[in-house]
């Protein structure tokens, strides 16, 4: 049976005719052969296309010719909070020579859907999928916003949460009068019979603030499933009135100029008894459906899936060669693996990190970071760990006194999150440069602590720029912003130790980059440097074959990146002191990118928390 949906573009059609058989099969396969539920999709792709503006579809048809644009040596990203950074959308947009001073070419807006004032999550608790926050802007601000960005190729990222809703959205309040139609759009239960099976196999998200997956609702007398918070409403994906009506929201978003969607905790969207209601093929079936209209509607638009698993296990989300998932994932486990390795100063584990990613098929493309919005969860490869005598609940323990400053000598300053006492398992938070030690360093005036803060600081994140991918920098990284612990005092905020690195943007400090000798002209113009050396040189695509060596000190990390005209050892060390490494018997002579002096590569000397580019052509 075919859809009957009338098509007036050959282009649509084509798109559409391609996709059409393996959709409608998926669809089906959900949603037990309902046509009519099909069909709705289908009339709902085809009038985002046609209400899509004639310079989003040009874009579109630009990268339909490049579709691996994404995956050259181009892009630098940055992620921001709107009101942090400049208050609001039109603030942004303002903004924008600023970006482009820092090599920002993709821009990540934290989650600026409308959500309720205090239970919001950070943004991830979405009221209204159709509304700007109101002290952030309307809908025609990001509109304006994107086109503006697109004027001076700059690319957007937006969030779209899936897995749940506000208790505030009308989906929710029509649910509490009792609309069974809106009901069954979420996981009702009148008793406790069914939510008991599924707390048999699903873990807690969040065991301390938020244990258990379901709340009660004393004013219905009924339970919802609540995976995250009480107020974030898990909505039921068997139903496909969620899934039509989900695409229709995330189309509404593409059409307003957004290049890249991220899929907020895209494993937890199917729910299934008897499991862990965690990565379950239907998942799969939804992200492959995704894709395919976005190639049919948008075929610009990317797809990054947040994915917190190690590398090796996230693959599944690309899908295959013949049938893609996301375009995109997160690189957590690296980004934790790294800040590891700076407590530590040993490098066995990053390498081992490395290699596993570099042995995946280069389709996989991940975004890279050093922080983000969000906590670092000590999720490390602890059975590789155990074989050198380190076991998981020691190793937190110390990785969480080290970055507190509570361990001794430490010099990083943070703050745990979600600390439960009983099992001694923590996060944490804290800004790349309080982490690093300047804020340490800058509080007992020692300016000897701070010149290794700073080296430190630009050395991570030249470490994040070699890695195969997109980098992105947290908005402030590039300044060297510290910690804000007004948080504190901030109703809503003080028990989200999360803020500490989600404070407003310091412009005062920010005018100071160009001052060569101050810290954030420092680390401005360290970062920024390296940014522009890796867009100059063809062997940081992510087309070159890329492998870790051995450097002879377990401080010193060794990758290579190599293609058919160009040679790198990037070398990286995560030690306060000097080191010599030797990583070429044949003593062959190399430029140095980052200093541009000659190396010698039988006797190379690192400095304290160094790093070295070296290019051979």
């Amino acid at each position: 049976m075919k859809c009957t949906v009338d098509i007036d573009s050959k282009e649509y059609e084509d798109r559409f005719l391609k996709h059409y058989d393996e959709l409608k099969w998926l669809y089906c396969e959900l949603y037990q052969n309902n046509m009519t539920a099909f069909e709705k999709l289908c009339y709902s792709m085809y009038d985002y296309y046609n209400k899509r503006k004639i310079e989003l579809k040009n874009i579109d048809r630009k990268r339909e010719k490049n579709p691996n644009w994404y995956k050259e040596n181009q892009l630098l990203g940055m992620m921001l909070y709107v009101d942090a950074f400049a208050k609001n959308l039109s603030g942004v947009k303002e903004k924008l020579d600023y970006i482009e001073e820092c090599g920002v070419n993709y821009i990540h807006l934290m989650p600026l859907l409308d959500t309720p004032k205090e239970k919001n999550d950070g943004g991830y608790a979405v009221s209204d999928f159709r509304k700007i926050k109101p002290n952030l802007g309307k809908m025609e601000d990001l509109e304006q916003l994107s086109e503006e960005c697109h004027n001076r190729g700059i690319s957007i990222c937006l969030d779209f949460v899936m897995n749940h809703t506000s208790e505030e959205h009308e989906w929710a309040k029509r649910a509490k009068k009792g609309e069974k139609e809106y009901q069954d759009r979420y996981f009702f239960y009148d008793n406790y019979d069914i939510p008991s099976e599924f707390e048999k196999t699903v873990p807690q998200v969040f065991p301390t603030t938020a244990p258990g997956n379901f709340t009660w609702l004393s004013e219905i007398d009924k339970y919802v499933m609540t995976t995250f918070y009480p107020y974030q409403w898990d909505l039921n994906y068997r139903n496909p009135v969620v899934l039509n009506e989900m695409i229709d929201n995330v189309l509404n978003l593409i059409n307003k100029g957004i290049d890249v969607i991220r899929i907020d905790a895209v494993p937890y969207i199917w729910k299934q008894i008897g499991t862990d209601c965690r990565n379950l093929s239907q998942v799969h079936s939804i992200v492959r459906m995704m894709r395919m209209i976005c190639e049919i509607v948008c075929p610009g638009v990317l797809l990054l899936g947040e994915v917190v698993m190690a590398p090796d296990k996230v693959t599944p989300y690309f899908g295959t060669m013949e049938k893609p998932e996301c375009h995109m994932l997160y690189n957590v486990t690296t980004m934790a693996t790294t800040w590891n390795s700076v407590a530590t100063r040993d490098v066995g584990l990053l390498k081992q990190q490395m290699d596993i990613v570099n042995s995946l098929p280069k389709e996989c493309i991940f975004l890279n970071y050093l922080r983000c919005h969000d906590d670092i969860g000590w999720g490390l490869d602890y059975t590789w760990l155990m074989q050198f005598g380190i076991g998981e609940v020691s190793h937190k323990k110390y990785l969480n006194e080290f970055f507190t400053g509570k361990y001794p000598n430490s010099f990083a300053r943070g703050e745990l999150y979600n600390a439960d006492p009983k099992s001694g398992d923590a996060r944490l938070c804290g800004t790349t440069a309080s982490l690093c030690g300047i804020e340490k360093a800058l509080h007992e005036k020692n300016n000897k602590d701070l010149e290794k803060a700073i080296c430190l600081d630009i050395m991570l994140h030249a470490y994040m720029l070699i890695q195969s991918g997109i980098p992105v920098i947290y908005s402030g990284d590039e300044i060297g912003q510290l910690n804000d612990y007004s948080y504190h005092n901030v109703a809503g905020h003080c028990e989200d130790s999360r803020y500490v690195h989600r404070g407003k943007f310091q412009w005062d400090f920010a005018l100071k980059k160009i001052e060569k000798k101050s810290i954030q002209g420092r680390v401005f113009s360290g970062i920024k440097n390296i940014a522009e050396i890796r867009k100059q040189f063809s062997v940081f695509s992510s087309n070159a074959d890329v492998w870790t060596i051995h450097t002879g000190n377990k401080s010193v990390l060794g990758i290579v990146r190599a293609n058919k005209n160009e040679k790198l050892i990037a070398l990286f060390n995560f030690s306060e002191y000097d080191k010599t490494v030797c990583i070429d018997e044949d003593d062959v002579e190399y430029i140095e990118l980052i200093s541009k002096i000659k190396v010698q590569t039988n006797k190379i000397n690192i400095p304290a928390y160094g790093v070295y580019w070296l290019l051979k052509k």
